[in-house]
């Protein structure tokens, strides 16, 4: 098991909002998340920061042995704890008022995978050389794509296409999505909107089929990022679960 994760802050924002992490308990179960924040005043790198110290240090202290039913519990009680907790600093921070975050979570055990998300940040996984998505957007206009009312291509370039439905600090009480993924996958890829706004899923799946290390993937895919505009916050976490995949 390789991972590897790298933040930037794009070529327009003149600040970075997203948070990520991949951590390990004692029990060599990993933690991977990401989250992009909201909010002038720095408040989204706040609510990112929340999100993301809180699950890292939940995770290492009390995520031990969990079957998948408790698995399933801990990420939505984790998820409870991270809203009540940006809230709270909203309501003591007045200044931060409407700050909220995305979160993409993927927890990696011996006989179970799971994944959740709230919001518009991406959870991936890599099987027979080929990217699928995993998580869903909850944007105004995937609702819409749903709903019969918009193509996917119309969808694409839509004006109102980061405008989201669900976020943390926004839907009180808030509900996270978990999908339990197949074990027979060979990496995972996560990330914020920065990058998936800026490269679409072949092009990320062929810069990781490429002869390099897990490393260099996550820097070249947050580089293409850049050079086709960078207009976002970039945030990569991968993690390659088994040998013989670079």
């Amino acid at each position: 098991m390789r991972a590897y994760y790298l933040t930037d802050a794009g070529k327009v924002r003149d600040h970075n909002e997203d948070s990520l992490i991949i951590i390990k308990n004692n029990n060599n179960e990993v933690l991977m998340a990401v989250s992009d924040g909201m909010g002038g005043h720095s408040a989204g790198e706040v609510a990112s920061s929340i999100t993301i110290n809180y699950l890292g240090k939940h995770f290492k202290e009390t995520f031990i042995n969990l079957d998948k039913n408790d698995a399933v519990t801990w990420i939505r009680n984790s998820v409870d704890e991270i809203n009540s907790l940006i809230f709270q600093h909203e309501k003591n921070h007045p200044e931060s008022k409407g700050m909220g975050a995305t979160l993409v979570l993927a927890i990696i055990t011996d006989s179970y995978i799971l994944f959740g998300n709230i919001g518009d940040s991406s959870g991936f996984v890599m099987k027979d050389e080929r990217l699928h998505k995993v998580t869903y957007d909850h944007t105004l206009v995937n609702l819409l794509v749903s709903a019969g009312e918009l193509s996917k291509e119309e969808a694409k370039d839509h004006p109102k296409k980061n405008v989201l439905m669900k976020a943390l600090g926004a839907n009180d009480p808030i509900e996270i999505d978990i999908f339990d993924c197949d074990m027979d996958i060979t990496s995972i890829l996560l990330c914020s909107d920065g990058l998936t706004n800026m490269l679409d899923k072949e092009k990320i799946e062929q810069v990781l089929l490429e002869d390099h290390t897990v490393e260099e993937k996550v820097i070249k895919l947050v580089t293409k990022a850049n050079n086709r505009g960078g207009t976002d916050n970039i945030s990569v976490c991968y993690l390659i679960l088994k040998e013989g995949e670079e």
